[in-house]
């Protein structure tokens, strides 16, 4: 059901614009989520390029927290655990592992491309929304200037 904007009162299209800024900021906030989760699979695959067998037996740091490390040697460099969800881990070798974070990323990046159209949608909408407002409000002012002069005036 298609609604023309200029049958909106000024009310409905606030509360209309209200709506899209909503939406949009929404969208907006998925996009980021779904941008800061593919860019951990990205740096995830990539730092699978450190194991290599010339860097087996070599020392490195391994993260207790985000801010914590111990020294580590680098024993196994064809396989690793991989977090797949909901606490699961599961040993896969560098190749399956680059796969899984590949297939992670296209996903994302798949997901991204979806709610990029419909972003563009609510604000092309919202600007709409803003003209036809703008329209009314100059309309209204017109109107209440003319009431002014043709008022009674005194003598």
């Amino acid at each position: 059901m298609a609604v023309n904007l200029t049958d909106l009162s000024l009310p409905q299209l606030e509360g209309l614009k209200t709506q899209l800024d909503q939406e949009i900021e929404f969208l907006t906030s998925s996009i980021g989520q779904l941008k800061v989760v593919q860019t951990k699979y990205v740096e995830a695959k990539d730092s699978m390029n450190v194991l290599n067998k010339n860097n087996k037996g070599k020392e490195l740091l391994v993260p207790l927290t985000s801010s914590m490390y111990v020294p580590g040697t680098l024993n196994d460099v064809e396989h690793v655990l991989v977090d797949v969800g909901t606490g699961y881990y599961v040993e896969k070798n560098v190749g399956e592992t680059k796969a899984f974070f590949k297939r992670k990323i296209d996903f994302l990046t798949k997901q991204i491309e979806k709610i990029q159209p419909a972003l563009q949608e609510k604000h092309a909408m919202k600007q709409a929304v803003i003209e036809v407002m703008n329209v009314k409000i100059q309309q209204l002012q017109q109107s209440q200037q003319a009431s002014q002069m043709v008022g009674p005036t005194k003598a």
